[in-house]
């Protein structure tokens, strides 16, 4: 497999990612995470390499953070958030510290968050159309809420959506999280339970994710991919996507 070894500096880091981001577009080339900067010419088909495509909560923008705003407690909740990211507290302690600060907060507050701040990350819908055309199954496994992700998984036609569940009272949220958290554990679990039911082998399964909690999930696949992840994320992944938006992993396997 032909390789270009590329060294980074500072100095050079944006012409360098400019120059790469060139590079992914128009001669299908995408960061192989080793120890060094490898870019490989050459990959496997989608179809030779899985058949089920594990999108994890990263297809969104962090949507917990946007409701935690309309309560006044985004920056309180966001801390939250990327302590965990960084693996420095348990994803269950984490999510039920963010959920409780949201307590009181109207249900009707989540449609608004939904439609006014939800976005799709970059490229995510021109992955997902190249995912479906090849015949692949789609599933979006989030550390979020279901009242997010079965909205996504409607609208970007998904075949799978799995996630937490708010509890409800009075048509105010209560600051509570239903049943069993999926966190980093749970992710890897669900994953897994799709990929048998499906008859699938653990190489023809992909995985995507950005922070520590993603990790036990992208065990469960063949080959994993760290979308803008955190190091410790990009340290223990396949390969990393640094400087593109999701559409770059259309190019890892064409």
């Amino acid at each position: 497999m032909a390789k270009v070894n590329i060294g980074i500096t500072e100095k050079n880091r944006q012409a360098v990612a400019a120059a790469l981001n060139q590079l992914l577009a128009d001669e299908h080339i995408l960061y192989n995470k080793t120890r060094s900067y490898h870019w490989n010419v050459e990959g496997p088909s989608f179809m030779e390499l899985h058949k089920l495509f594990e999108k994890q909560y990263k297809i969104l923008e962090e949507s917990i953070d946007e409701i935690a705003d309309m309560q006044g407690v985004k920056a309180q909740v966001a801390e939250i958030t990327q302590r965990t990211m960084r693996g420095e507290i348990v994803f269950a302690e984490s999510l039920r510290l963010r959920t409780a600060l949201l307590e009181g907060l109207d249900e009707d507050a989540l449609q608004r968050v939904y439609d006014e701040r939800v976005r799709l990350s970059p490229g995510a819908e021109k992955m997902l159309q190249r995912m479906k055309s090849a015949g692949l199954k789609t599933m979006v496994i989030s550390g979020g809420f279901t009242f997010f992700t079965d909205r996504v998984k409607a609208r970007l036609a998904l075949d799978y959506a799995a996630a937490n569940r708010f509890e409800v009272s009075n048509g105010k949220l209560t600051g509570k999280v239903l049943g069993d958290i999926i966190g980093a554990t749970g992710k890897g679990e669900v994953l897994k339970k799709v990929r048998e039911e499906l008859g699938l082998k653990r190489e023809q399964v992909i995985a995507i994710g950005d922070g520590a909690n993603d990790l036990k999930m992208m065990e469960e696949a063949g080959v994993s991919i760290a979308y803008h992840a955190k190091p410790v994320v990009q340290a223990r992944a396949t390969y990393a996507l640094n400087h593109v938006g999701l559409d770059g992993v259309v190019n890892l396997f064409e």
